[in-house]
């Protein structure tokens, strides 16, 4: 039920952040590998890249890749939120009754690579679809799947079952430290606001600040592997399957500091803030709302 909870709260979050997935996606594959200036920018800030995507692909061109964003946050997010709950109800995660930064910190690791791992081959997909757009706006390597279906079966018919999980090494760091960060923050902050008693004990409005607390630390140490990420899971390959741009993640990581700067790894931080900081408030407060609810109705 834990998994089944996590999933559902991760899909309600996803529901009202895609777009934003696309515009951080779209501003992340922007002036890949080239020096600024040396590119022209189709989407200058959020808000801009909101009103272009609208304007040439049409309202649902900012929910491209809905699909299989929504299976993507079941399978990892399930698992990932699902793996902490029951580490965190064993009680694993405290010290003399209280939250242990440490602790948290690597639970919530594990269950981000185990999580990052599960959704890897629909985390390719949504990517790729994220990324496709008209020509007059396009930015990244252009992929031309139909859908989620056949963009799967595509890629496994040419590349074998390893295809589909390319650029995993990208994202085990990606939501790992993401995953870190969010959920030991989480539960160091929810403590903190029960101590203060700003709220009530059993008020929405304790997971509500300590999601809001956590969301500024996740997109701060998340960014970079994000941009890492996108960019190797969107990359055009050769016939065996291979990289055209990048070797792996430390070559991403390297060329893109080195040609793009520092600020290159933090490319559409803006778009990452809207979209991650919404989503991470929103699925954290979802998800501890649900589980309360559960055990509320188990105690009936």
């Amino acid at each position: 039920m834990e998994f089944m909870l996590s999933g559902a709260a991760a899909c309600a979050a996803c529901l009202f952040t895609n777009p934003l997935e696309v515009v951080k996606t779209r501003m992340q594959l922007q002036g890949e590998l080239k020096t600024r200036g040396s590119y022209q920018v189709y989407y200058r800030n959020v808000f801009h890249a909101f009103y272009t995507i609208a304007k040439v692909d049409g309202l649902a061109g900012l929910q491209k890749g809905l699909a299989p964003g929504l299976v993507y946050q079941f399978l990892m997010n399930g698992v990932r939120l699902g793996s902490f709950a029951i580490i965190e109800s064993s009680g694993h995660i405290h010290t003399e009754g209280r939250v242990s930064a440490v602790k948290t910190t690597l639970a919530g690791a594990v269950a981000g690579v185990v999580g990052a791992v599960m959704g890897s081959p629909v985390y390719l997909v949504k990517t790729h679809l994220q990324s496709q757009s008209t020509s007059s706006i396009a930015v990244g390597h252009q992929h031309k799947h139909q859908g989620m279906i056949h963009a799967l079966a595509g890629i496994y018919r040419q590349h074998g079952i390893l295809g589909l999980w390319r650029g995993s090494s990208a994202a085990i760091p990606r939501v790992s430290v993401g995953s870190a960060a969010q959920l030991s923050t989480f539960s160091s902050a929810k403590e903190l606001v029960l101590d203060l008693q700003v709220f009530p004990k059993d008020s929405w409005f304790v997971a509500l600040t300590a999601g809001m607390i956590s969301s500024v630390v996740v997109v701060i140490a998340m960014t970079p592997f994000d941009v890492v990420s996108t960019r190797l899971y969107n990359q055009p390959v050769d016939h065996l399957g291979k990289g055209q741009l990048y070797k792996g993640f430390t070559d991403c990581f390297s060329r893109t500091l080195k040609k793009e700067g520092l600020m290159g790894l933090y490319k559409g931080l803006g778009a990452s803030y809207f979209r991650i900081g919404p989503h991470t408030i929103l699925s954290l407060f979802f998800w501890d709302e649900l589980r309360k609810m559960y055990q509320r109705q188990q105690l009936r």
